[in-house]
This record gives structure tokens, C-alpha cells and sequence, in this order.
């Protein structure tokens, strides 16, 4: 019953502003209605998702509108504030150049794990020099990075031996000299004998016995690769240890040609320290992974080893470089050029090159 008088009161109050006959009292009533269904609306909706252009819109008619009308407004007043703040801030903003390195190509990437992944002793740096020789500059921690967002573990870290200054410095001219022994799987014990220099790090493959006496060492002192022309331009001290198989015939055949013979204090491998990592490498890049059955074998194994040291492996020490010179390979890697591996042992040892 209230209701109905409700109703009726209302109806005769509508009744009598329409009477006037006013367009702006017709919009009055209008605007009431759709003030009344907007209250509505809020009553019964969630709160709504409004666009970029919808607040664009309603806060360009909120500088229109004094702020004692804003109430009809489905937001409040602070967030139509917050959006003009927004739209002015984006008037001011501009983009930036994107700053930091350009990302590595994908074919790049593969490369790099690839390298690591099919040789597990590699280092960084060992395989950025091989990465080098294939015309691509990158650097070891990038290949850290990498190798790591690739689940790729590092290969435990080998540090070099230091020497003298002195000798680092004087490095041209002098050749060091050393043995070491191998175990075939007979439990033979074979001794080698090299001779590396400090200066270019090439190895010389002098021989490979089971007894070496005073007359094979001197005759594989006289059947060294270094010519006696050689000797005299380039050689000019050799060193050796206090090894008993070190006779005097065999220095003496240096001696004869201008060669200063230097030993190494007792009990002090560092003093030859660039044989002695020469040995250490061999053993972990080749030795270590081969089952030697003859002397015949050892000779054919240190032989392609010593072949690929001296021309296709990168040195830490010369600036990762190959003993070869550097290789044919663009300065600027080109996208869709292939890399080749040439297998060495059956596939123990990889090198890698740019198709043609």
C-alpha cells in the first residue's frame, strides 16, 4: 500500500514537470534516468574492465565537467586523476634505443654447444680459440652463459704453470727437452722423447723405445728434425733435467753445433715448465684416453697427435692461435655457412673448419 502511494506521488511530480513543455526540462528528466539505471547498473555489476580508449575518453570529460558533477562518473575522482597523470607522462615519454649487447645468433649458439658437448675437456677459453679459427668472436664469459642456460657442465679448470720472466722473454731461441713414459695395456713401460719451442710451442717427436740407453738417445739427438742449419739460426739453448738417460754424447752433439745445453736445477719441474705441461696435455687430450698395445702404436698415436698440435689446435699461450697461421674464415660469421669436423684418432680429437 505505501509503495502504491509512492508510486502515485512520483508519477504526479513527473506529470507536472513534463507539463511545462520545456526541451531542457526533458533533459533534466533524462539525465535523471539515466543517472537512476547507472545506480542501477552499479548494484548489480562488477567492477567494470574499461579500455585505453574508455579512460582516454572519461578523463578528457572530466576536465569538462565541474568537479561537483563528477559523482556520475563509475570511477572515482583519484583514478580519473591518475589517468590524465598517465596520459600526460605517455605524451612525454619517449622510446629509448636498446642499450647492451645484440643477442647471440641461433646458429652460433649451436655451435658453441656443440664444441662442448662433443668435447667434454674443453674449457672456455679452449673452445673460444676454436671458435676463432672459424672467423667467431666471441668471449669466454658469453660462452660461460651460454653454455650454462645449456645445462652444460664445466670442464674442470686448468690453469697453466708459471715461469720465469726472464725466460718468457727470452723464449726465442730456446728448446726444451724431456721424457715421459707410457703404459701399454701389457704393462710395457715405453719411454718418448721431445723436443718443444718455448717460442712458437711446436712439438718435435724425437722417438719412442723401451730401452733407452746412451746410444739411443744420442742417436735420436743426431736424427732430430731440427737440421743443423736450423740449429744455428734458430736454436740457441736447449734444456733438459738431470735424467740419467740424458748422456754426454747427447749433449755433446748439441754442443757441436752451437747450442748451449742448460739443466734445470735437481728436483725443480718447473724450471721446464713447458715440457712438462706439453706432457700433461698429451695425457689429458689423447693418452689418457687410449689403450696403447705396441710401440708401433704409441709411434702412430704421438704422431697424428703431435700433427694436429701443431697445426690445428688453438694456443692459449701464442693468443689462441694455431701454429698453421690463421685460418680462411670470415672476419664476421655469414648465416647459413656450414662447420666442418675432421675426426683425428677415430674421433677422440675433433677439428673444425668453414665449408668452402
Amino acid at each position: 500500500m505505501a509503495f502504491s502511494i509512492l508510486y502515485l506521488v512520483m508519477q504526479r511530480l513527473l506529470s507536472l514537470v513534463a507539463g511545462s513543455a520545456s526541451d531542457d526540462v526533458s533533459k533534466d528528466v533524462e539525465i535523471a534516468v539515466l543517472r537512476h539505471q547507472l545506480r542501477v547498473l552499479r548494484r548489480q555489476a562488477s567492477r567494470p574492465q574499461l579500455r585505453p580508449i574508455d579512460r582516454a575518453f572519461l578523463a578528457a570529460a572530466a576536465r569538462l565537467l565541474p568537479r561537483d558533477r563528477w559523482s556520475s562518473f563509475l570511477v572515482t575522482p583519484q583514478t580519473l586523476l591518475r589517468w590524465h597523470r598517465e596520459l600526460v607522462a605517455r605524451k612525454w615519454t619517449y622510446r629509448g634505443a636498446k642499450i647492451g649487447r645484440p643477442p647471440l645468433d641461433p646458429e652460433i649458439r649451436a655451435i658453441v654447444v656443440r664444441l662442448a658437448r662433443e668435447n667434454p675437456r674443453w674449457g672456455y677459453v679452449r673452445i673460444q680459440g676454436e671458435l676463432r679459427k672459424l672467423g667467431i668472436r666471441i668471449g669466454a664469459t658469453t660462452i660461460r652463459r651460454l653454455l650454462r642456460a645449456n645445462g652444460v657442465d664445466p670442464a674442470p679448470r686448468r690453469s697453466g704453470p708459471t715461469w720465469s720472466q726472464f725466460l718468457r722473454a727470452q723464449a726465442e731461441g730456446i728448446v726444451a727437452s724431456d721424457f715421459f713414459t707410457v703404459e701399454t695395456f701389457g704393462l710395457r713401460t715405453l719411454y718418448v722423447l721431445f723436443f718443444i719451442e718455448l717460442k712458437t710451442r711446436r712439438v718435435h717427436l724425437a722417438g719412442v723405445t723401451a730401452h733407452p740407453d746412451s746410444a739411443w738417445v744420442t742417436q735420436q739427438a743426431r736424427n732430430s728434425t731440427f737440421s743443423p742449419q736450423e740449429r744455428a739460426a734458430r736454436v740457441h739453448f736447449l734444456i733438459h733435467d738431470h735424467d740419467g738417460k740424458y748422456s754426454g754424447p747427447f749433449d755433446e752433439v748439441f754442443r757441436t753445433e752451437g747450442v748451449t745445453v742448460i739443466r734445470t736445477p735437481i728436483r725443480a719441474p718447473r724450471a721446464n715448465a713447458f715440457a712438462e705441461r706439453w706432457v700433461r696435455t698429451a695425457r689429458a687430450e689423447c693418452l689418457d684416453w687410449t689403450l696403447v698395445h705396441s710401440q708401433r702404436h704409441l709411434e702412430r698415436v704421438l704422431r697424428a697427435y703431435v700433427l694436429h698440435y701443431n697445426r690445428g689446435r688453438p694456443h692459449r699461450g701464442i693468443g689462441l692461435a694455431t701454429l698453421a697461421g690463421p685460418a680462411a674464415a670470415p672476419s664476421t660469421p655469414i648465416p647459413g655457412y656450414r662447420v666442418l669436423s675432421r675426426d683425428i684418432l677415430d674421433g677422440l680429437i675433433h677439428e673444425y673448419e668453414v665449408a668452402a
